[in-house]
């Protein structure tokens, strides 16, 4: 199978890498020089292109699926609409109007359009209740996505958990506190990448969410992390706390009050199965450096 990864980031990298080793044809986009002497440095075929701009699209070869894995920079709403909403359209209309087009598309969303549940589960049937105007964009992009169809494309939408994984531990932060109460919804690099690849290997469900099997509380989170680095467990505070602070955002405020666990059911019934389960395996190399270090 072709696959052009369009973004092919931090999550990108590791696809390209898993659909290499298994048999596939994976192509890197990206916009930027130094990315494109990233992917190069990671042995990925690269092409400079991008995906707000269909012309430049051109330049990539015609391929069996696309995985669109764009990243906005952490810019503002304007700058996601650019890319998620804007470009996500740009480039299904590129790439539908070609001769030899794809047949599958994978969309990564967030579990961030799921809004506040006062920590209830959710899962892929949930209404989405988005509660920022970067989340709303998200939810935009999603319809977008699954217009694709209309193309003779099958999508999915693979809504990532928080990202962790080499070089985005961010150990500190749970080490030397304070931490604000609420749910840590999480998934490794590597199974994000995987989930995406499942998506790919195994099309028909509309929407997956990726998650790992247990979304823990911060506080817990913290205090597991300390006992693993002989470290002494981190100050704490509530959200009412960290809110009484009055140096937030409202949009960070929206984050913090923001409360729910994901779930990972359907992904198991369908038969993936992920490298890392919890954190206490993901993080295990990161412990492991740190208390050698």
């Amino acid at each position: 199978m072709r696959v052009a990864i369009l973004g092919c980031g931090y999550v990108g990298i590791e696809l390209a890498r898993q659909l290499d080793a298994a048999g596939h044809h994976p192509v890197g986009v990206r916009r930027s020089d130094d990315g494109i002497e990233t992917l190069e440095t990671h042995g990925i075929d690269a092409v400079q292109a991008d995906v707000t701009d269909a012309d430049s699209l051109a330049r990539v070869p015609d391929v069996d699926a696309l995985v669109f894995i764009a990243s906005s920079g952490g810019r503002d709403a304007a700058a996601a609409r650019e890319v998620y909403v804007d470009g996500l359209r740009t480039a299904v209309d590129a790439f539908a109007a070609r001769d030899d087009a794809p047949d599958r598309l994978v969309y990564t969303s967030s579990t961030g359009v799921y809004g506040d549940h006062g920590g209830d589960w959710v899962d892929e049937s949930t209404p989405l209740e988005p509660t920022t105007e970067k989340t709303r964009v998200l939810t935009e992009a999603e319809d977008v996505a699954r217009s694709a169809a209309e193309y003779g494309m099958t999508p999915t939408v693979v809504r990532f958990a928080g990202l962790y994984g080499p070089d985005r531990y961010r150990l500190d932060r749970y080490l030397d506190g304070p931490v604000t109460e609420g749910y840590l919804n999480m998934i490794h690099r590597d199974d994000a990448a995987g989930v995406v690849r499942f998506a790919l290997d195994e099309p028909g469900d509309d929407t997956l969410l990726a998650v790992d099997d247990e979304p823990v509380s911060k506080w817990e989170f913290a205090d597991w992390l300390a006992d693993q680095c002989d470290r002494q467990r981190p100050p704490k505070r509530t959200k009412e706390e960290r809110l009484d602070d009055g140096d937030l955002s409202e949009a960070a405020c929206r984050r913090v009050t923001t409360s729910k666990r994901c779930s990972n059911h359907r992904l198991h019934e369908r038969g993936y199965d992920f490298q890392y389960p919890t954190f206490r395996e993901g993080y295990r190399a990161a412990v492991d450096a740190r208390r050698s270090a």
